[in-house]
């Protein structure tokens, strides 16, 4: 099965159509996905639901939690759950959906602060999903206060999310144990957390759990300068002792961009966005990109743009061969003034990473929402993959799979052949981090670049319990191009048992692909048609000669 491949007709074929639509454009589509109600805070995504629709966590007037729900029709989200906070006198600061009682539905929890009390700890509220909604009245309050918005993370490899961070009780860092939230652990460890917290749950070593003992890359977004007007992105990894810049050019004509300084006020319900990347593929050529937040050092206008993965040019990063490229030219993108925030998403469950940006305006309170379709058209492929929390397969509670359970730390890698026939490895964390606004998709979607070939081998590895050995991983082989990979790791200690269903994501190059068959198949049936034309023509021409000549044996 490892071993297909597309016939080299095929091959052309796809590449003569790739060349033919070959492009890349942004396409607002806010009204068609959210009518009048474009307006609020993302917080997080997740299948709230179970439909296998990726639904929308919103904030609003900074106490209120909206659920948009995603629809057949227009307005494609709606919001459908409200969960109001006002009447409990605080500020929604952070929303992590999680099924965090293990009984595979999906919960939700909110980091909150006392309203104009800008010293007072952060309060951690879990509400419990019941029937795809939320009780106002079914929650629990943690009985520990945080210095600061907690990781969310599988400590122990149960597959129920625990909670990590620095406790008003102690110095050093906790983790408080999902499913019994009263059981803690703590880190043995002499070192003080920075404010704010800046850190993930993910595998570096490529063992397919997160235990943070390995290799992997780090990206850092810096200011060079107190007042940012010099910016940069580094990279490093375990092992390297330098970091390197993989983007150092910030300007644009006359014009120096810089990132956003953080200004935290915490006396106001303001949402207050760190200085981040966010991470995605937005053109599927294997190598993700970024979004980023830049502010023209030498006015007031600040937006978002998009930071394309391109071969390093210069000898800077040589060590790293790849760079940062800023793609100053966006329509679309660049007519958002005013944005604070900017992710991706995959809008139509298409397998292509669409954009969502929120910008200053709507109101005092609330920011404007912004959503722009990824119009790609090029020779690319991609695999989505979702790993889901695994408590249970055909025997869930009311015969409902919990495709809308969010689930920390899976890790994901696939080998395939590219175009050139070389090997191509790519690999990525499933929910890495979910504090200060990480807006990480509850799926991996994998670019596969040009390369229609099938996926050789693709593992999927979920987080194991301390001491144990054996790694929890399960393999499959010829995996289809364009498709979603639903896993489940049922039970989690035996991985051949897992099982995972496999959905085909049409795409405009299938359509292209079929349009393009149908025409060769007509183009040969005409020439069929012709020259069976032509035969029976000389057919009949060799009848009428026959029956002209003259026959000496009738004499």
């Amino acid at each position: 099965m490892a071993g297909y491949r597309l016939a080299p007709g095929l091959a052309l074929l796809a590449l003569l159509l790739a060349l033919a639509g070959h492009g890349a454009a942004l396409q607002n589509v806010t009204a068609q996905l959210f009518g009048a109600e474009a307006y609020g805070t993302p917080a997080a995504f997740g299948d709230f639901n179970s439909d296998k629709q990726t639904d929308l966590f919103v904030l609003r007037g900074g106490n209120e939690l909206i659920i948009f729900l995603a629809d057949q029709k227009e307005p494609y989200f709606k919001p459908r759950v409200k969960l109001p906070m006002k009447s409990l006198g605080v500020i929604i600061t952070s929303v992590v959906p999680g099924d965090y009682d293990g009984d595979s539905q999906m919960d939700v929890l909110l980091t909150t602060r006392t309203q104009n009390h800008g010293k007072d700890e952060l309060s951690v509220f879990i509400f419990w999903g019941h029937n795809q909604t939320l009780d106002l009245n079914h929650k629990t309050m943690i009985n520990k206060t945080f210095h600061d918005e907690p990781l969310v993370m599988d400590f122990n490899g149960d597959l129920i999310p625990d909670v990590f961070g620095v406790t008003s009780d102690s110095d050093k860092p906790q983790i408080l144990i999902g499913g019994n939230l009263s059981r803690h652990a703590a880190l043995d460890t002499q070192s003080r957390m920075y404010i704010p917290h800046s850190h993930a749950f993910i595998d570096l070593n490529n063992d397919f759990t997160a235990d943070g003992d390995g290799q992997s890359e780090h990206l850092l977004p810096v200011c060079e300068d107190i007042n940012c007007q010099k910016s940069a992105i580094y990279l490093t990894k375990l092992g390297m002792d330098q970091w390197i810049p993989v983007l150092q050019d910030f300007r644009n004509k006359d014009t120096l961009w810089g990132f956003v300084k953080n200004q935290t006020d915490k006396t106001t319900s303001e949402v207050s966005f760190p200085m981040t990347l966010h991470i995605g593929d937005y053109n599927m050529d294997g190598y993700p990109d970024a979004l980023a937040i830049l502010k023209n050092t030498s006015g007031s206008n600040q937006q978002a743009f998009l930071l394309e993965n391109v071969p390093c040019n210069n000898a800077s990063c040589k060590s790293a061969r790849r760079m940062f490229k800023v793609f100053w030219e966006l329509s679309d993108l660049n007519q958002i003034k005013d944005a604070v925030v900017a992710t991706f998403f995959d809008i139509y469950e298409d397998g292509i990473l669409d954009i969502i940006v929120v910008s200053k305006g709507h109101s005092s309170e609330d920011f404007a929402i912004h959503t722009l379709k990824n119009n790609f058209e090029a020779d690319a492929y991609f695999v989505k993959v979702i790993v889901l929390s695994g408590l249970c397969s055909n025997d869930c509670p009311r015969k409902v799979t919990p495709f809308g359970v969010n689930q920390p730390g899976p890790y994901i890698m696939y080998t395939t052949v590219d175009a050139n026939g070389y090997l191509k490895n790519g690999s990525a964390g499933q929910l890495s981090q979910s504090a200060h606004f990480a807006l990480q998709l509850p799926y991996n979607v994998l670019g596969l670049g040009r390369s229609a070939n099938f996926l050789d081998h693709l593992y999927v590895g979920i987080p194991r319990p301390l001491g144990e050995k054996s790694i929890r991983r399960q393999e499959w082989t010829a995996i289809i191009p364009n498709s979603q990979l639903i896993v489940i790791p049922y039970p989690h200690n035996v991985p051949r048992s897992w099982s995972a269903k496999l959905y085909l994501t049409p795409s405009n190059i299938v359509l292209l692909t079929a349009i393009a068959l149908i025409g060769v198949c007509v183009f040969i049936l005409a020439i069929i048609g012709i020259l069976h034309w032509q035969e029976k023509k000389a057919d009949d021409r060799e009848k009428r000669q026959e029956a002209h000549r003259f026959h000496f044996d009738a004499m």
